[in-house]
């Protein structure tokens, strides 16, 4: 967990980390971007932001996080605002809520978190004060209020954790909640949840060799006019392993898709039903490629054909 004095010791460094070339900062143009709504209410998220698992969270641990700094500047400078995080994902809400405070870029994210005080194959049921508690540490950590959105992670207890987040909305300190879930197993949990409770947002892994959640869940999605953020679009990192060094395809690089990561972000992004794709990185410059998916054009149907079609034919 970050501490004040590994923190107060890591702040001298942000300032060096933030001094990054501006073209590497900022090198779109933001009316080109690409914005889906939330169903809702008509809110428009760039479809591409920043997760905060993996790398990132291995980063927030370690005793020299300066390096998200660069992540999150090249994240907003570029026009990305959704950032999904976790308590779950060991320091990453703490060290990012820290690090936005310190760059002056607090209110220009939109920040998604999650609950959940069930732990791992424990059974039974949430503790209720502790769900509230660990609501009240994430409004303390992100320093936004009402802070944009809090999910239920994992489909945990939900019968007990959704009307905790839904408690905090009634009162106006959240604006939107949800559900998430990257278990086919749960996909049947997620998928009741999304019919009993009045949720705004549902969080999925659905990738271009990874499309299960297209059978129900996001035309569910779309039926019941819940926004969708999308885990998880590199598998990981299965993805690249599978493409190695070939290099993309010139069919793609028409529509701008000069890099994997575009391809694989561009595909997920390409589903009607997906309101904003999150893939974690530590490195400004992987941000920068990822945000990069977010303008120009997204594949239309014959084209998703034929990344299917590719990535399938792989080994």
């Amino acid at each position: 967990m970050l501490t004040r004095r590994n923190y107060l010791k890591n702040s001298a460094l942000v300032g060096a980390a933030c001094a990054l070339p501006s073209g590497l900062l900022r090198a779109f143009e933001k009316d080109d971007l690409i914005t889906r709504a939330v169903p809702k209410t008509g809110e428009k998220l760039p479809i591409v932001g920043l997760g905060s698992s993996a790398t990132f969270s291995s980063v927030a641990r370690s005793a020299d996080f300066s390096a998200l700094s660069g992540v999150f500047k090249t994240l907003v400078e570029n026009g990305g605002t959704v950032f999904d995080t976790a308590p779950g994902y060991g320091a990453s809400e703490e060290v990012s809520g820290q690090i936005a405070r310190d760059l002056g870029l607090t209110d220009k994210i939109f920040w998604a978190t999650k609950l959940n005080v069930l732990r791992r194959g424990s059974g039974g049921s949430a503790d209720v004060g502790a769900a509230r508690a660990q609501v009240e540490r994430s409004l303390d950590r992100i320093g936004k209020e009402p802070v944009d959105l809090i999910q239920v992670h994992n489909v945990a207890d939900l019968a007990t954790q959704t009307p905790v987040v839904q408690e905090f909305k009634e009162d106006g300190r959240i604006r939107y909640i949800g559900a998430t879930s990257t278990r086919p197993s749960s996909y049947p949990v997620l998928e009741k949840a999304m019919h009993d409770f009045p949720l705004d947002f549902i969080g999925i892994d659905y990738a271009v060799d990874n499309r299960g959640s297209a059978e129900k869940i996001l035309p569910l999605a779309q039926e019941l006019g819940i926004a969708v953020l999308c885990y998880v679009p590199f598998g990981r990192s299965r993805l690249f392993g599978r493409v190695g060094d070939r290099d993309v395809p010139e069919w793609a690089q028409e529509i701008g898709i000069d890099t994997w990561g575009k391809f694989f972000i561009k595909y997920s992004a390409s589903h009607p039903a997906i309101t904003c794709v999150t893939p974690a990185t530590s490195k400004a410059s992987h941000m920068l490629d990822n945000i990069g998916a977010a303008y120009g054009e997204l594949p239309d149907t014959a084209m998703r054909k034929k990344m299917e079609e590719l990535i399938e034919a792989l080994p």
